[in-house]
Order: C-alpha cells, then structure tokens, then sequence
C-alpha cells in the first residue's frame, strides 16, 4: 500500500502527516509518498520525512503513484476528476455542507473518507479530529480577543487604580467552547457560558464559569453530543437571555454550529450596536454563516466601535501542534484500513470504518450524508 501525502493550498498551513507517523506507517509496511513542500509551512521541511523515510515526489508524481491520498481540507471538482477509480481518498471535506464534493466523488466512482465524520464514540475518540482542532480553536479565540481588547482580561489592583476583570461570553460549550472557558478563566477574566445542552453544565460550572440556563431546550441522544434546531418559543427565550448578557460583555465567543445546517443567528447587529466600544466578538461559526450578523468568514469589520473577526480556522495559524495533532488522529484511523502484510482493507462492517465512509463504488455509505443528498 503507497500513501501520499498532498500539500494543502494556501491559506492552510497544516499537513495531514508528520515525519512520526511516516515512522509508523512505514513499520506497518506501508510505503509513504509526499508532495515536495508539503510540510514546510508547518515547519516539517522535506528533510525531515527523508529521515522518516519518506520519498518526496512532485505532486503529478504523488497522485499518480499513490493508493490513498491524503490532506488537510477538501479538494476541489478538477483534481476529484483526475483521481482513479481504484484509488481512495481521505481528508476533512465536510460533506454535509459540501454536497457537489460528494457528488463529483460518486461521478468520479472514487472511494471518499472524510474525518468529520468520525462517530463520536469512546472507541473513535483517538481519531476525532474535530475534537482535536477545537481545542485549538477555543485556545487561540481567547487569545485573539485578549490582542484586540483595549483593556486587561485580569483585575489589577494598583496605586493608579482598580481595573476590573474582563467580562467573556461563550456561546457555545463544546470542545472549543469549553477550551475557550477554561484559557479566559486562565487570563483573569469572568465567563459565562451558554449552551443549549443542559448537560454541559456541571463541566462549565467546573472550569469556573457561570452557566446561562434557558429552560426548555430539545435535546436528542442520537445526536452525538451536538446541538439540534430548537423549537421558535425556545428560540425566542434564548435569543432574549443572550442578548442581555452580550450587551454586557466586553468579550462574545461564538462557537455554536449545527453539522450539516446555517450557524444559528445568535447575536443580531442590534446587539452589536448596544455593547461598549471596544469590545470584540470571535465567531468561530463563520464559515457556514456566522453565529453574529454581521460576521463575515476570514474578516475582522467594526460596527459602533465592537471589533468582529469572522474566523474558522484558527489551526491553520497553529500549523505545527495542530498537524501533530491532526496527523496523529489520521494515523489512528489509517490503523483501521492496513492489514498485517501492510495492505489496504476496506471493512465496512467495522463501525468506524463504514461511519467516515462517504462514498464506495459508486454509492453513498454514510447514513447522514445520504439523508441530504438529493
């Protein structure tokens, strides 16, 4: 089995491979290819997955020659068209909002795994890599807020005077919200957090934070550990709670998203226009619509003197822990796809397997994914 590592376009900068998990692969026979440059901005340079023993090709040389290609984000319809129908393809693509990948995979009769969509269970956790990057995400949104506040996130008492702590909302407390609370309380700050899943919040309790409670929330077990469309009267409800705590806020970050649907329209510009100048709102949502009004993906706008930056990949600023992290995550999961003698099997009885599984021969594997394909 030959793998082959492609290089993501810029603005990414991580890789989906680092020289250790060449060191693994290649003790389980398989034979490692990769695009010259691939790791650079990640600050792995060639050299060091020569050491690895790794063989840099060009990328013509790599897509050619290669069983199962692997990268970072999702390729676009042109390459997807050039792969062959025996060769598999693995990366983060997204297919519940990108509906034309999955469909020029299915013209293209080409195997298709994306990492997303990893079940969310005990057994797959090491290969979660949108756990893994959300820890990223929640550490540098606090991070970025705290460069852009006009003031400190700590108290500080001094003979010039008693500033006082910063107030940060976090809207949304999963992983990245949840790493979000825990670096703000770090700073200094006070953090209050808001999620519709009542069961988050003994966890943000603990961290230090206090927890927004909007009674009547739905909540589904099937669901993964998601968020779910709520009903308009619990809507109603929570758009009155969070819009008295932002307005108050010197700090809004907004992480919450629903796989697959528009990023829930949690702070309207009304909002905006009603809290102090200087405060900045972090939407990590952006890319699928923003949890703010006024966000726009890969942007930074000022509206009535509040900084908005609309940002949805913050790993890609951490390239050389997040393609640790994320290479570590795909090497797990390639675990499931190599054989003793070092060759590729697909075995979709196993549950992992089947549930990264988009597309094979021609048809759609994951369920999800296939409730949403018209």
């Amino acid at each position: 089995m030959i793998i082959g590592v492609l290089k993501d376009a810029e603005p990414e900068h991580r890789v989906a491979l680092i020289p250790e998990n060449v060191k693994s692969l290649l003790a389980r026979k398989v034979s490692v290819l990769l695009e010259q440059g691939a790791g650079t901005n990640a600050f792995y340079p060639d050299e060091s997955y020569i050491e690895a023993g790794a063989t840099i090709l060009t990328r013509t040389e790599v897509l050619e020659k290669s069983d199962l290609l692997v990268q970072i984000s999702e390729p676009d319809e042109t390459l997807i068209a050039t792969l062959k129908t025996n060769q598999v393809w693995l990366s983060e693509f997204k297919p519940l909002w990108h509906k034309n990948l999955v469909n020029a995979f299915l013209r293209a009769g080409i195997s298709s795994f994306s990492m997303d969509a990893v079940p969310r269970t005990t057994r797959a956790q090491a290969m979660d890599v949108l756990s893994s990057m959300a820890t990223i995400a929640g550490y540098k949104a606090v991070l970025d807020a705290a460069s852009h506040l006009p003031s400190f996130f700590p108290m500080f008492m001094s003979a010039a005077g008693t500033i006082r702590p910063a107030n940060v909302l976090i809207l949304g407390a999963g992983v990245a919200g949840l790493q979000a609370i825990a670096i703000a309380r770090k700073l200094g700050a006070q953090v209050e957090a808001f999620d519709v899943r009542s069961a988050v919040k003994e966890e943000v309790m603990s961290l230090g934070a206090r927890f927004v409670e909007v009674e009547g929330a739905k909540e589904d077990a099937a669901a993964g550990g998601y968020a779910i469309e709520q009903t308009e009267e619990y809507k109603r409800k929570q758009q009155e709670a969070i819009d008295q705590h932002a307005a108050k806020a010197n700090v809004v970050i907004c992480t919450a998203q629903i796989p697959g649907r528009k990023a829930p329209l949690l702070i309207s510009k009304e909002v905006v226009a009603r809290m102090q100048p200087g405060s900045v709102i972090i939407d990590l949502a952006s890319s699928t619509g923003g949890n703010c009004e006024l966000s726009e993906d890969n942007k930074s706008v000022v509206h009535h003197g509040v900084t908005i930056i609309g940002q949805s990949n913050y790993p890609a600023q951490m390239p050389k822990d997040a393609s640790k992290m994320f290479g570590k995550n795909v090497s797990n999961f390639l675990d499931l796809l190599i054989t003793e003698d070092g060759q590729m099997s697909l075995n979709f009885d196993d549950e992992i397997v089947r549930g990264t599984c988009i597309t094979h021969q021609g048809e759609i594997i994951n369920e999800r994914v296939k409730s949403v394909i018209d």
